[in-house]
Order: C-alpha cells, then structure tokens, then sequence
C-alpha cells in the first residue's frame, strides 16, 4: 500500500485511490530496456531528453528533474494532460528495476487541493522505489 488509508483499486495491486478517488497511483511495468542510472549527470541527461520527450506528445506544463535513491537515481516528471476536456496533473517517476523501466505515476484533476495530492506527490517524490 503506497500510503496509509489509500485503497487498491478493483482488487489491482499496482493501482491505488486516496481522497474518496480524487487521487490515484498507478505502477508499470515495462518491456522498455532502462538501465540502472548511476550517477547523477546520467539521470540529469535523461531528465532533459524526457521533457523533450513528453513535450514533444503534447503534454503541458512538463518538468523533469533527477532524484536520489540511495544507490541509483530516477528521474521524476511532472505534467498536465488532457482527456475528455478534463485536466489532470501528473506526477511520475521513471526507474530502472533490473535493466527495465518501472514507472509510478500519481494523478489528480488539475486544480484540485483535495488533502491526498500533497501526500501522493511526496510519496512519489521520496519514497517510491
């Protein structure tokens, strides 16, 4: 469970609400090689080639900045998209788990301060691995 008092959704261990559904996490698994980033220049080379990357697919608001885990970096991504003309705000984080690329996204409605969007993103921020 990513936070306390946060809920799988549909039984889905990789997918979780918080805040009554306004906020939700979801981890992927990915068949994309990721390799392990070892320093950081090497998250902070990758951190620029994928706001390039996801501005580049039409996603607003995009930054991207490398983050420190212990013995790797990761690369964490905020954004806006939209769908069916609503607005969600995205926060992601990019890792590499064995050589492949493991993503943990959280989102919520663009605009909202419901109480779990601090929490998701600080989770995401710290504590995802």
């Amino acid at each position: 469970m990513p936070l306390r008092g946060w809920t799988p959704i549909a039984g889905d261990a990789s997918r979780w609400q918080g805040g009554g559904g306004e906020c939700l996490i979801r981890e992927t698994r990915h068949t994309q090689a990721f390799p392990p980033l070892a320093t950081q220049q090497a998250a902070t080379g990758m951190a620029n080639r994928l706001r390039v990357s996801l501005g580049k697919a039409g996603l607003g608001e995009v930054t991207t900045q490398p983050v420190d885990r212990d013995t790797t970096w990761a690369v964490l991504a905020g954004y806006v998209y939209e769908e069916g003309g609503a607005r969600y705000r995205v926060s992601q984080l990019y890792l590499s788990d064995g050589g492949k690329l493991r993503t943990v996204s959280g989102s919520s409605a663009a605009g909202t301060d419901s109480p779990c969007t601090a929490g998701m993103r600080e989770f995401i921020r710290y504590q995802a691995e």
